[in-house]
């Protein structure tokens, strides 16, 4: 594959000179997905672009696209790809996107991905898009979901394995029991890593074959975990 970009320098400072193109950050819940988008938003000055937000703008706003979503949602149905594509075509006009940007939640079906692809193919200078997946040990993942406690006065967030409070169960700054979400519970987290898998698979398989796919160790800390995102990205531009 060909790329238009220049050479991907080293150093964090060097990387924000660099035009990424449109990057597809996948993880399971618990990866760190947003942490690791919040980086690379900051570090390379491009935006996150998640569907979730755009819903909320639109609706919010009272677009058209907004009212069309609100009416299915409000029925309990779902809001089809071609919706969906049109907001993100709406948002990928504006400027700030030339550069590149990091989705996040799309394309989540594999006609959304044809769709960005045939997308992009058309549009004068840009470039595919590559997907990288972070990767943490399912072991791992269950330890930082199960084990997450919140303070409901403050907020401050704890984790009973990596990040104890000093006396159990008691926040170190309010001083108030400490709570745990709902679905922070073992059952949830299995249910949502087999919806996870099933949906992104085709996705995942489309961006594999096409050879615009690599996924990263994101057992590690966050700093070394986006320079891999950044390598990664180097050698998928350069293939």
């Amino acid at each position: 594959m060909s790329s238009s970009l220049p050479e991907i320098a080293s150093g964090r400072e060097a990387e924000q000179a660099i035009a990424p193109g449109p990057i597809l950050l996948l993880g399971a819940p618990g990866v760190g997905k947003g942490t690791q988008a919040k980086e690379l938003v900051k570090m390379w000055g491009i935006p996150q672009i998640s569907t979730g937000d755009l819903l909320r703008f639109h609706k919010d706003h009272g677009t058209e696209l907004g009212r069309i979503a609100k009416g299915l949602m409000e029925r309990g149905e779902l809001v089809p790809d071609d919706l969906v594509n049109d907001m993100v075509a709406d948002r990928l006009a504006r400027p700030d996107t030339l550069r590149g940007y990091i989705l996040d939640g799309f394309p989540r079906t594999l006609n959304q991905a044809n769709w960005l692809d045939e997308r992009l193919a058309n549009e004068t200078g840009s470039i595919p898009v590559v997907a990288v997946s972070i990767q943490v040990d399912y072991n791992q993942l269950l330890r930082r979901i199960t084990g997450r406690r919140n303070c409901p006065v403050c907020g401050t967030i704890y984790n009973i394995y990596a990040k104890p409070p000093g006396v159990e169960g008691t926040c170190d700054v309010e001083g108030a029991a400490l709570v745990q979400r709902a679905d922070d519970t073992e059952a949830v987290f299995a249910q949502r890593m087999k919806s996870y898998a099933a949906l992104t698979a085709p996705v995942v398989d489309h961006y594999h074959t096409q050879g615009r796919f690599v996924e990263v160790d994101g057992d590690r800390p966050i700093e070394a975990v986006s320079d891999e995102i950044v390598a990664a990205v180097k050698r998928l531009r350069a293939s």
